[in-house]
């Protein structure tokens, strides 16, 4: 059975939803392989056997939101909250740029007053002024309105990541309070596609109470909405938080079953979506040191190493066992990179590493 539907998908064929779903419930070892080495070939053949860098520069944990499942909530009290100021985030900005990084991604807790508005506008104009126009810069800043997302698109960001975390509504009623409305996460993202933007979205697998359906779900609803990155990862709780209060920590067995569901997604989502950028989330790494690179291995081709000076790092936790707290940004660099080229791919150093989707989606509209 299963080897019949990695041969469909070696023959281009789409999948059914109920294929999907017997991919996604994969236990054997040698069929779990074959997934993974299926997805692989779909990535070398459509965005190829590049892994492109995003430095993540975390610019403040100061958040209006209150997400259930989240470390920097509104509600955590045992969390120091930071603001950078200007001069820092221009200058993690450059550091990314002058060490070959493609791409840089400003991400912060979700604010939507105008003094942090205005602050965000005025760091892209003046890294895109002091990179020459050379750095990419992707936004994952939260819900906004249609005028912000296109001040920010102006003032020089091209790619914006939103992840609707489930899109199960009664799930994701479970995992937010009552004033965190599904239908507004859906919208912004349609406003997103409206301002020009390489759209990106994604989910957590292994929530408590998510199906095999609602993973096969997500990903449909990520074809439908003919998005262009994909960033998710496994759900792993944070001790100061609603739910991670509720959830023993995770034993070692645990932690392998949520590392392998997040690797069968991202083969599943790769097979299906086969031209978006993927991105291998930080979250694999804490819970295999190898995480990452398994994850370009199933079909991933984006890495976001961290570049956020080390004093802030400790307090962008947004689950516990978060890695790299500790390591200087060149530390990430230098690290990533041999263990991204002992598996046998190439780094885009300098590229922006565009989504290949997006390209086919503008063109052809």
């Amino acid at each position: 059975m299963i080897a019949e539907i990695l041969e469909k998908v070696d023959r281009d064929k789409e999948l059914t939803p109920a294929e999907m779903k017997s991919l996604l419930e994969i236990s054997n070892p040698s069929e779990l392989q074959a997934l993974y080495d299926c997805a692989y070939r779909v990535k070398a053949k459509y965005v190829g056997k590049v892994a492109y860098f995003r430095g993540i520069i975390e610019c403040s944990n100061i958040c209006v939101k209150d997400c259930y499942y989240c470390g920097i909530r509104k509600s955590n009290t045992n969390v120091q909250r930071f603001q950078m100021d200007e001069e820092e985030i221009v200058r993690e900005a450059i550091w990314a740029f002058e060490n070959e990084y493609g791409s840089a991604v400003i991400q912060s807790g979700e604010r939507k007053d105008a003094a942090y508005i205005n602050m965000i506008e005025r760091v892209l104009k003046r890294v895109k002024k002091e990179t020459h126009e050379k750095l990419g810069i992707t936004l994952s800043l939260g819900e906004q309105t249609e005028e912000t997302y296109r001040r920010w698109r102006e003032a020089g960001a091209h790619r914006y990541l939103l992840r609707i975390e489930t899109t199960n509504p009664e799930l994701y009623k479970k995992l937010h309070p009552e004033d965190h409305d599904f239908e507004t996460r859906k919208q912004c993202l349609a406003l997103l596609k409206k301002t020009g933007y390489q759209v990106g979205t994604g989910v957590m697998m292994g929530l408590p109470g998510q199906t095999m359906d609602d993973l096969v779900n997500d990903i449909l609803f990520m074809k439908e909405l003919d998005i262009d990155m994909v960033g998710m990862g496994p759900y792993i709780p944070h001790r100061d938080t609603p739910m991670g209060a509720a959830i023993p920590p995770y034993t070692e067995e645990q932690k392998q079953a949520v590392l392998t569901l997040g690797l069968k997604m991202i083969a599943v989502t790769r097979i299906v979506l086969k031209d978006v950028n993927i991105a291998a989330a930080t979250a694999l790494q804490a819970l295999e040191h190898a995480g990452r690179e398994m994850g370009l291995k199933c079909g991933a081709n984006v890495i976001m190493p961290n570049v956020t000076e080390t004093e802030f790092r400790p307090n962008y936790v947004l689950y516990d066992n978060k890695p790299c707290l500790d390591e200087n940004s060149s530390m990430c660099r230098g690290c990533l990179t041999r263990r991204i080229q002992d598996i046998g791919e190439t780094i885009g150093f300098n590229q922006w590493g565009d989504s290949k989707h997006y390209a086919k989606r503008v063109r052809n509209p």
